[in-house]
């Protein structure tokens, strides 16, 4: 009498396990013929293929921008523009996991992300002498960069830089921090939560056409979600002290750029990095939530200028 009831729970529970991971398997791979209305070029690199572009004149300063954790390098557009008004080469590229860019499999800690963007400024013959500017996550890659490489690196920007306090809590923070079932937890709830945040945000002005639509569209490519968890596990669980410390026995000059209205890395977390790098120039843009660099891109590149030419 017990035997069929059991079995069809243990069915149900059995659906209930594989569902994320089939889902995942049926989204779209990315493949040469996906990429082939991708903007810019490739570079062939030692964990994977790497999507990038270059923006402004050939022989200005270098400046070369890391994106955050979901967002790919689209979220570039604005401020690539207003760099290159400013005089600079610009290069952008997709981290590993978004974008066009390859889905290697495992951590996404600071090595993973190092190698990247080591790999690449050697493919593009960059050396030295470069302005590192780094949003969200990419602020952490960036600031360990800098502080691996200090003298490569003739100023460091970040624009609300990860690293100085959690940037998920409930759910998605105990996703990341019980390797067991973190992945399944990811695979069924983060696209979910995705485009609730994306929902919050269609009313925001923005410098990149569309972004929205496109930040929605990651998830329909196989290895973006288990690629935002590998960087929760990896480099977004740890604080980024011991390397701001290490910028500013470097003297890099250091400016912070913060959203006074940035739910997912608050404006308190500016008061945190001054304690770690007393040199950092702090600027606080009125009004903005964390997707500061293309919501208030014309507040970003003022701050910016003022920065590049030493003024208060």
């Amino acid at each position: 009498m017990d035997g069929p009831p059991v079995i069809w729970i243990a069915l149900a529970v059995a659906v209930i396990i594989a569902l994320p991971f089939v889902i995942e398997a049926t989204r779209k791979p990315m493949t040469a013929k996906a990429r082939m209305r991708a903007p810019g070029a490739f570079a062939q690199l030692s964990q994977g293929a790497t999507h990038y572009r270059w923006y402004g004149p050939e022989d200005g300063p270098i400046a070369v921008c890391v994106h955050g954790l979901t967002t790919p390098s689209f979220v570039w557009g604005g401020l690539a523009k207003g760099l290159t008004d400013m005089g600079f080469r610009v290069l952008v590229y997709d981290l590993y996991g978004r974008g066009f860019s390859d889905r290697p499999g495992g951590p996404q800690d600071h090595a993973f992300f190092q190698s990247q963007l080591n790999d690449l400024l050697t493919d593009q013959g960059v050396q030295d002498d470069i302005t590192l500017i780094g949003y969200s996550m990419g602020g952490a890659i960036a600031t360990r960069f800098a502080a691996q490489q200090p003298q490569r690196i003739r100023r460091l920007i970040l624009l609300a830089p990860a690293g100085t306090a959690p940037v998920v809590t409930g759910l998605l923070a105990f996703a990341a921090h019980t390797p067991s079932i973190g992945r399944w937890l990811m695979l069924l709830r983060y696209p979910t939560v995705l485009r609730n945040g994306l929902k919050r945000e269609q009313s925001q002005p923005s410098s990149v056409v569309g972004i929205n639509a496109m930040q929605e569209a990651e998830l329909d490519w196989r290895g973006f979600v288990p690629a935002v968890w590998e960087s929760l596990c990896g480099v977004l669980a740890k604080d980024m002290r011991t390397e701001h410390e290490q910028v500013q026995k470097g003297s890099i000059p250091v400016l912070a750029i913060w959203g006074e209205e940035d739910s997912v890395i608050p404006l308190r977390s500016s008061q945190v990095l001054r304690t770690w790098n007393n040199h950092v120039q702090t600027a606080v843009v009125p009004g903005a939530g964390h997707g500061l660099p293309y919501s208030h891109t014309t507040d970003v590149l003022k701050h910016i200028d003022s920065f590049l030419n030493d003024r208060p």
